[in-house]
């Protein structure tokens, strides 16, 4: 429907996990990709906004620049959390809309829907009962620019789409303990106990909750996937279709890093949602399925961690700049 063919595509967060992702898959297109540093235009100001979409007059746009963070990370700056999603998603609607760019993809997070949802959740759960309190405000974020692509569908028959990704992992993740998922912030602990020689690694809460994990670069497929061939008013889960415990996930990163500690459970620290399992059957019934098996994808990411992510966490990046 969508044919990337001599397309210019602009990619809004192209330096973080997800947008190097789209990156690499785009190259093997022969579309023309457009990026944008936060030095050029701060996307949080609509006149830059506007003014950059103006100049690069792309004939896509792929919305993935966002403020990101684990559970402590929403729950310690929730205004930040909203304001800075909420404000960035509007204004790059609104610019594209005023610059006659018909075709966008936003991309949102699998934490949109209610705490209790029945699983595996499908799109329809969306706004029907309360949020998971942690991550609420990021949430409300997303769920903003899920009814912005609809309202500007609507109303100016604009091509615009989104889709929600589960929990993603791999190259160019955060690995901060302060600011990162679980998985990343998993493989982080477990090397550290390592290579000090820990007897035991503590994870956080119960270890009974269960997540879904999606290799990022299986997640980009997806998304290249959808801005080709879907045009819908309804957001599509962009999922593996499978979960499994937190427990489970950190035996695995013990294997992939070769650590045979005891794995300890920090009760004090919180749970979150029970169990978050998105129906991806939307999006395979489109004729997309994922590649990457939590097998291949984690030891991949600990030794990309090995070989960049180190320096990454020197840096001490401090939270109001982790973007996706």
């Amino acid at each position: 429907m969508f044919d990337l063919a001599d397309k210019r595509i602009l990619v809004l967060g192209h330096r973080g996990m997800v947008g190097s992702a789209i990156i690499r898959r785009l190259r093997t297109t022969t579309c023309t990709i457009l990026t944008a540093e936060r030095s050029v235009a701060d996307l949080r100001r609509q006149s830059a906004v506007e003014a950059l979409i103006s100049r690069l007059a792309p004939d896509a746009i792929i919305l993935a620049a966002a403020k990101v963070g684990g559970i402590y990370a929403n729950d310690t700056y929730p205004a930040e959390f909203l304001y800075d999603n909420l404000v960035m998603t509007t204004n790059v609607v609104e610019a594209a809309h005023r610059a006659d760019v018909n075709r966008m993809l936003i991309l949102g997070s699998s934490c949109i829907y209610p705490k209790f949802a029945d699983q595996p959740i499908t799109e329809d759960a969306l706004l029907t009962g309360p949020l998971e309190p942690t991550n609420e405000w990021y949430a409300i974020a997303k769920i903003a620019g899920i009814k912005l692509a609809q309202a500007y569908r609507r109303q100016y028959e604009r091509d615009y789409i989104s889709a929600m990704p589960t929990n993603l992992y791999g190259p160019g993740d955060n690995f901060d303990l302060a600011t990162s998922h679980v998985l990343p912030a998993l493989i982080r602990k477990v090397h550290e106990a390592k290579v000090s020689g820990e007897e035991s690694v503590t994870i956080w809460g119960s270890g009974t909750p269960k997540r879904e994990f999606m290799h990022c670069d299986d997640c980009a497929s997806a998304l290249i996937y959808l801005l080709e061939h879907y045009s819908g008013h309804e957001h599509v889960n962009v999922g593996t279709g499978s979960d499994l415990s937190i427990h489970e996930l950190a035996l695995k990163i013990c294997t992939a890093v070769g650590f045979q500690g005891e794995i300890r459970n920090d009760l004090s620290k919180p749970d979150g949602t029970p169990r978050k399992l998105m129906s991806s059957s939307r999006l395979q019934e489109l004729g997309w399925q994922p590649a990457i098996p939590l097998e291949q994808g984690i030891p991949e990411t600990y030794q990309w961690y090995l070989d960049n992510g180190q320096s990454q966490q020197e840096q001490n990046i401090p939270s109001r700049l982790v973007h996706r």
